[in-house]
């Protein structure tokens, strides 16, 4: 018995230098007023991530997103990404997405890319589909959270490679 202990104490302590797989998590909010009748979706995403999916290597400096140097095929590439695994749905109506702003938080591995987009909403909203499955086709324990938020009313989903879509009647 004692032995066992042994075993597992020295296998557990031979695996203290190896990194913890990351938490593989996206955040996206989406907001819509019915006064000022605009949709804004706010899009987190893990730098490394980003990088992984477009230019193949987590630590590329290669598109410089939000930087001064940033590539100009930056924002094409990124869109292009998103349109595949992302969309929002409203009424039955696919809306078009266009990057209005991005910024930067966090460092190190640690760094986020938040993407916005806001969308005019000049009909009373009755349906939203939201489709999030952006970085499934790169990490099998890929989640995404969803925050909805209409006027007064919100509501979270998780989503990921199984449960892509959510639909949501108003």
């Amino acid at each position: 018995m004692i032995i066992r202990w042994l075993i597992v104490l020295f296998t557990l302590a031979s695996f203290d230098n190896l990194d913890a797989h990351p938490l593989r998590l996206s955040l996206c909010e989406i907001e819509y007023t019915s006064s000022t009748k605009l949709i804004s979706i706010h899009l987190k995403l893990f730098l490394t991530d980003v990088n992984e999916a477009l230019v193949f290597n987590p630590k590329s400096n290669e598109l410089a997103f939000c930087q001064p140097n940033e590539s100009v095929k930056a924002n094409q590439l990124l869109l292009n990404y998103i349109n595949r695994f992302f969309y929002l749905k409203v009424n039955g109506e696919k809306m078009s997405l266009k990057i209005k702003q991005k910024r930067l938080s966090g460092d190190g591995e640690n760094t986020a890319l938040w993407v916005y987009f806001e969308l005019s909403q000049p009909v009373i909203l009755k349906s939203l589909e939201i489709k999030n499955n952006v970085f499934t086709d790169l990490f099998f324990d890929q989640n995404n959270i969803v925050y909805i938020h209409l006027d007064e009313e919100s509501k979270s989903i998780m989503l990921n490679k199984k449960t892509a879509i959510h639909k949501l009647e108003i």
